[in-house]
């Protein structure tokens, strides 16, 4: 009789319980998520992993485990990367409408080749599903390495993911509002020769400039997560500036499609900015470590006096 009156309180509760556990969800997953983060990993000098992959047979089985691990968040990128390949196939023809803007349209290429229109099309479709799986990529990279790190890295790991996105838009966007209508007048008009432009070359050239500049805009970005992490110091930023610019010369001189002082100071001007911002994120970082590592030594001292 007990068992019966059991299952009929567990059916007429069932829809009770069912919006309940719909309405908690997100918040359990969201404290589940916020205790991850705050989680202290085991420790592990690399010196003893080493030792103990010669020695341990389970360490080794774990090794495999990470091997493993890391091969299925790779599928799941590649599966992403294809879906947004995919994608991307809806709106290519837009995209590349968009991308000839600074030539005047599509009615300034010439295709010689009967496949090339197919090419160029495959090319950005491919090139748009890369720029969109980018932000999931970083998060799946991230949820391999954040069982190694420590609270505070994992917080700015998946910090940085939102952040490289904007700064590789910001870096393309600069290449083709910027710079492109600036280069494309010398590139076609030089020495007063007339020239014809083909979809492969063209496409080609403008998708591997916003792609170059897009990642070199990411460099503030890794030189504060790298200072964060305590790699890099500012002192040597700002100490070294001047190699820094050559640097960046060398750099904006390989980049750059035209050899002109004019398109070269378009590149390099911004990348020297983004260097000296750099130095003042350094600061900002590593003074946020000293902080952590003083925070953390002060609680260590009060729990040995205790």
């Amino acid at each position: 009789m007990r068992n019966f009156f059991l299952k009929l309180w567990r059916v007429v509760t069932f829809p009770f319980r069912l919006v309940y556990n719909i309405a908690a969800f997100p918040f359990r997953k969201i404290r589940q998520f916020n205790q991850y983060l705050n989680t202290e990993p085991e420790e592990h000098p690399l010196g003893e992993v080493f030792v103990e992959l010669t020695q341990n047979a389970e360490t080794r089985r774990m090794m495999w485990d990470q091997v493993e691990d890391l091969r299925k968040h790779l599928l799941r990128s590649l599966l992403m990367l294809i879906l947004m390949v995919c994608v991307s196939f809806f709106f290519t023809e837009k995209v590349i409408d968009f991308l000839a803007r600074p030539i005047g349209g599509l009615g300034a290429l010439t295709a010689i080749d009967p496949t090339e229109s197919i090419g160029v099309f495959m090319k950005v479709a491919i090139f748009a599903g890369i720029a969109l799986s980018i932000p999931y990529i970083a998060f799946e990279m991230w949820l391999f390495a954040a069982p190694g790190l420590r609270p505070y890295e994992r917080k700015m790991g998946l910090a940085g993911i939102p952040l490289a996105s904007i700064f590789f838009i910001g870096g393309a966007a600069f290449t083709f509002f910027i710079m492109l209508p600036a280069a494309m007048p010398f590139l076609t008009g030089f020495m007063n020769v007339n020239t014809q432009l083909r979809p492969q070359t063209y496409y080609s050239f403008v998708t591997g400039l916003m792609f170059w500049i897009g990642l070199s805009f990411e460099f503030p970005l890794v030189i504060y997560v790298l200072s964060a992490l305590g790699f890099v110091k500012p002192k040597v930023l700002a100490d070294q500036w001047r190699l820094a610019v050559v640097i960046i010369a060398i750099v904006a001189a390989m980049v750059t499609p035209t050899i002109d002082f004019f398109n070269q100071g378009l590149v390099m001007l911004p990348l020297i900015l983004l260097y000296f911002f750099s130095i003042g994120l350094s600061y900002i970082a590593y003074a946020g470590r000293k902080r952590k590592q003083a925070e953390e030594e002060k609680k260590a001292a009060e729990a040995e006096s205790a």
